[in-house]
Order: C-alpha cells, then sequence, then structure tokens
C-alpha cells in the first residue's frame, strides 16, 4: 500500500509531541511524514527557555535532534519556512523554492509575540522574548548595557525581567493594567507579587502607557508615558502578549476567528478536510491556549484523527502554577470570582508574604477557583479538587493552613479517572496501574507512564499518589531524607528537639550511618538553627552548610555567584567585581 504524504508545519513542542504520538501508534506505517521548522534549532523546551540564563544550553534544552527525527524515518526540515499553500492542487511552496504535495496537512505553527504599536518600537536593542536566537541576541546586547526594561507584566514578561536581572542589568518592568499578571491575579495577589518583587530590586511600574520610544539621555532609549513620566533604558524587551501564527492560514483562506486563530472542531479540523491546525494557532469554540499541556491534548487528538481513531478535544484547563523571580504564584479556575453567587475564602498572612483565595460557589461546598502568592504547597491537591468537583470540608479555610493539609485531595480518595498529569494525560489510575506491574518508585512510574515529565508542575502530586499506591500494596515507601538517615525531615526535627541533640556529630552517632551529605547536612544544620538559635556559621555548623550559605551567595550552574549586599542607611554606588 502506497504512504500518505503527511506534511506538518512547525516544530515547536506541539508539533513534536504529534510526531511522537504518531510513532507511538505506527503511525508511520501509513504516512510518510515531513516535518518544517522555521528556526534553525529542532524541537525544544519553550516553557524552560529562561533557563538558558542560568547556564543552561540549547542543547539540554532539545527534546530530539535531527537524528531522532532520521532514525525514526522522519524528514525534518529545518531553517525552512512555508510560505504558500495551494489548497485546490494539495501542495505548499516554501522560502528555499521547494513544492511539495500533501494528502494530510497539520498546522502546528504557534504564536507570535505581540509588540505594541509604539512609535520607536523597531529601534536598535529592542527584543522580544520568544526563541533561542532572541535569547542569544538579548545576551549579546546586555553585555554592553545597564539597564533593561520589559513592556509587558505578565507571565512571559515577569520571565524576561528575570532573565535581565540574571545578566545584571538593572530592572524594570512596565504594564498598562493596574497590576501584575492581570490575567491570573486579583487586585490583593497582584499588589502582594508587586511588593515582593520590588523588594528582590526590580523596577515595577504599572498603569503606565508608553507613548513614544525616542533617543535617551544618559541611555540608549527613552519610553515617554502618557502621563508625562520617562524612563531610560540600555535594552527594551516586549513580552506583551502572544497572537495566533496564523498568517499562512490566513493568505490560503481557512476559516479564523474575528481576532485570529485558525478555527477547529473536537478533531482539531479546520474547514479545510485535508488539514488540521493544533497548538496555539487554534481556536476551538472562540478560545485560544497558551499553555503547553492543552496543545499536546490537540496532538492527541489531531493524532488520533489521522490514524482513523476515535477522539476529541473538549477544551482544557488553564490553571498554572510558577516561579516568577523566585515567588511562588499559582491560579486555579475562576480565580477573579466572576461566577454569579460565588464566595471567597481570604488568607493573608503579611509576617510571611503569604496571600490565598478560595473562590466558592454560592453554596459553600465546591471550589471554583483560587489564588496563591507565596506560597503554591496546596496548589495540587486544591487543584485537584477543582477539577474532579470534589465536596469541601466544613470549612474550607482549613485547606490553607497547615493544620488542613491531611484534608487535601492527594491525601483523599481521588478518583481513578483524575488526571494528574494532564501534558502526557496520565489518570491516577495510570499511575496505580503501573505501581500494581512493578513500578516501585517515582522514577519507575515516570519511565512507564511518562507523568511528570513535561512541565513537571504535578511532580509533588505525583509523588503522593506513588506513595499512597505502594502502601496499599502493601509496600512501604521510603521517606528517608538520603542513605545516611532512614527518617523524613519531620522525623528528625523530632529526633533533634526531643533528643536535644546540639550537633550534627551528635545526631549522626546517635541515629546515622556514614559521613552524611549535601542533602542531609544542609537539613540538619537548618534544624539545629532553628531549634537552638545558633548561628549557621559558626565553627561547628559551618562545614554543614551548601555552597549558597557557606558563601552567603547564590552560585549560580555557569560557577560564578549573584550576591545582594546588605547596605545601611542609603544606596550604595555602583561596583564593578
Amino acid at each position: 500500500m502506497m504512504k500518505q504524504q503527511l506534511i506538518v508545519i512547525g516544530n515547536g513542542m506541539v508539533g513534536h509531541h504529534l510526531i511522537q504520538q504518531l510513532i507511538d501508534q505506527q503511525g508511520l506505517e501509513q504516512y510518510e511524514i515531513t516535518v518544517f521548522g522555521a528556526e534553525k534549532h529542532a524541537a525544544y523546551d519553550r516553557v524552560h527557555l529562561s533557563e538558558v540564563f542560568d547556564g543552561k544550553t540549547p542543547e539540554q534544552l532539545s527534546m530530539a535532534g535531527a537524528d531522532w527525527y532520521a532514525n525514526h524515518g522522519v524528514t525534518l526540515r529545518l531553517n525552512e519556512e512555508v510560505t504558500g499553500i495551494d489548497r485546490e492542487a494539495k501542495s505548499l511552496t516554501t522560502s528555499l523554492g521547494h513544492t511539495l504535495n500533501y494528502d494530510r496537512l497539520v498546522l502546528a505553527t504557534g504564536s507570535t509575540p505581540f509588540v505594541p504599536p509604539i512609535p520607536g518600537n523597531e529601534r536598535e536593542n529592542c527584543f522580544v522574548y520568544r526563541t533561542l536566537d532572541d535569547l542569544a541576541d538579548i545576551q549579546a546586547a546586555c553585555k554592553q548595557a545597564r539597564t533593561g526594561v520589559v513592556i509587558g507584566g505578565g507571565l512571559l514578561g515577569l520571565e524576561a525581567a528575570n532573565a535581565l536581572r540574571l545578566l545584571g542589568l538593572e530592572t524594570h518592568v512596565v504594564e498598562f493594567a493596574p497590576r501584575l499578571m492581570p490575567v491570573q491575579l486579583d487586585e490583593q495577589g497582584g499588589t502582594l507579587l508587586k511588593e515582593k518583587i520590588v523588594r528582590l530590586g526590580v523596577q515595577v511600574h504599572t498603569e503606565k502607557t508608553t507613548r513614544h520610544i525616542i533617543d535617551g539621555e544618559s541611555a540608549r532609549h527613552r519610553l515617554e508615558f502618557a502621563d508625562g513620566a520617562v524612563l531610560e533604558t540600555d535594552v527594551l524587551l516586549f513580552s506583551a502578549g502572544i497572537r495566533p501564527q496564523d498568517a499562512l492560514a490566513r493568505s490560503t483562506g481557512l476559516t479564523l476567528g474575528e481576532r485570529g486563530g485558525i478555527c477547529i472542531d473536537d478533531q482539531c479540523q479546520t474547514s479545510d478536510p485535508a488539514i488540521l491546525a493544533i497548538g496555539e494557532c487554534a481556536l476551538w469554540e472562540g478560545k485560544l491556549f497558551g499553555l503547553v499541556a492543552p496543545g499536546y491534548q490537540m496532538a492527541r487528538v489531531a493524532a488520533a484523527q489521522l490514524l482513523g481513531t476515535k477522539a476529541a478535544f473538549q477544551g482544557a484547563d488553564m490553571s498554572t502554577k510558577l516561579k516568577l523571580l523566585g515567588v511562588e504564584v499559582g491560579a486555579i479556575g475562576d480565580a477573579h470570582g466572576q461566577t454569579p453567587g460565588s464566595q471567597e475564602v481570604l488568607l493573608l498572612d503579611r509576617s510571611k508574604d503569604l496571600y490565598k483565595k478560595l473562590v466558592l460557589n454560592e453554596a459553600g461546598d465546591r471550589l471554583l477557583g483560587a489564588v496563591l502568592v507565596g506560597d503554591t504547597s496546596d496548589y495540587d491537591s486544591l487543584l485537584q479538587t477543582y477539577l474532579n468537583d470534589m465536596p469541601l470540608p466544613d470549612h474550607p479555610l482549613a485547606l490553607l493552613v497547615p493544620e488542613g493539609a491531611e484534608g487535601g485531595a492527594a491525601k483523599a480518595a481521588l478518583p481513578a479517572t483524575a488526571t494528574i498529569c494532564s501534558c502526557h494525560n496520565v489518570t491516577k489510575g495510570a499511575i496505580v496501574d503501573a505501581v500494581q506491574g512493578g513500578a516501585c518508585d517515582v522514577s519507575a512510574v515516570k519511565a512507564c507512564t511518562k507523568a511528570g515529565t513535561g512541565c513537571g508542575g504535578c511532580s509533588g502530586l505525583l509523588g503522593q499518589v506513588v506513595n499512597q499506591a505502594l502502601e496499599e500494596q502493601g509496600i512501604t515507601a521510603d521517606k528517608s531524607i538520603c542513605e545516611h538517615f532512614a527518617y523524613s525531615r519531620q522525623e528528625l526535627f523530632h529526633l533533634i528537639k526531643v533528643g536535644r541533640i546540639k550537633s550534627f556529630e551528635e545526631l549522626r552517632t546517635k541515629h546515622g550511618q556514614g559521613l552524611g551529605c549535601d542533602i542531609c547536612k544542609p537539613a540538619a544544620a537548618s534544624i539545629l538553627a532553628s531549634l537552638w538559635n545558633e548561628h549557621v556559621l559558626e565553627p561547628k555548623h559551618a562545614s554543614l552548610q551548601d555552597t549558597n550559605d557557606a558563601f552567603l551567595a547564590n552560585i549560580q550552574k555557569n560557577g560564578t555567584y549573584s550576591v545582594v549586599p546588605r547596605v545601611r542607611r542609603g544606596r550604595s554606588p555602583r561596583i564593578s567585581c
């Protein structure tokens, strides 16, 4: 049987996931597959793109190299854009002048950064923050710069601000809305996030509309705001959101949404029966999805459609958990309480810079949404409570305080259908089956189910489900802090407190073995300092500290250190080290 020609336009994370699905399901027996990537790099992990500034290399972000595609019989054409599609002839042309025919076509073109139409936005040293090449350009520009400004205070904007900070620049964030992350956070959450970020040395300017970008007096650029204020900077990053990359679809006459996006049905089918669309370029029931997990779901549905099996895309939860500039942030469901009759339960702890909000239904027995700033340890259990429509305790506030930890969904009887890993659509039932099949630890479960190998946000809950499944099998889950102590951190705390142990040597002699390691030593030092109020750098404790604490600095992956000096009664001059 002659194979059909399948062409996939886009070699991002979602396009690559589609190829993985087709390979795993023997799709190469039916199709000869060609993949086009506009970048020179093969598929890479864009979710962790900012880690390049922490020392991670492009190779470490790679999801699969050109060799992987070749070994699986897939043709990968990088640095070659598709410039036109002839739907009637079922052919396409490329930027290199090539013409290819197709039987089925998948558009996985992703999104493009939105650059506000500000006069001067095309000046030198103005960048977007989207690809590995963008990051290389930013790094090169920052070598000769002192200040950097990010226009946009959303998720991507704060990631970009962290990148500038890591590169040693005086960093500013400019946001049009009254608060940071206006889509995910309410006013109180946005205010607390701003306060924490400002304390880290990043200046935040909200409710600012940039009118012009002109030559600066003390820096390369000057931003002129509508209120008359100005801000000068050497490097300017635009991170004001994304737009679906639908120009190719538009040029070929596919049906688009009013504000962009390629219209698809539940099978990811476009208005042309031969063409599918997945990921950030696709518009389903008027909704765009800018996270990787919904894109992966679309990829699985598209693979099923191409192979003649049944599957449907039914939308996706857009809850998110992340760490921005070292600050933990989480948003679940109806975080703004827009559901009629909804109620709010608030926890604000100024002493610990924590803000947590639960949005409940009118009856107060179901969770509709949540906001977490400063601590996302409750995120996994709250998300499962929300996704599985689980009943709330009589006092919902118990879900947000330590005493209520045992009441979380992770400890409750989650249904087998509960999705633990949304990136790879792994349910609790699949994890339990893996444990029953012989996977006796988290690593083994990851290997056979792929749970926790996507964005990594489900790792905590995954560990809890695995341990629970092991206990149900009569297998004791190993909670040892390390090979030198057969105890958890909490158990070590109680041993030190009850036994009035004052040194690591005494602890090791009484309850451990070996010499200790970089896991148990800092943990013991922290417990000793907490209980007995002794400085962690006293001679008897100093050798227990990890590198960061020992040198009062943060070691980076490239071997350098970042230091935040304490300056009393005023500001310090710029210091070069």
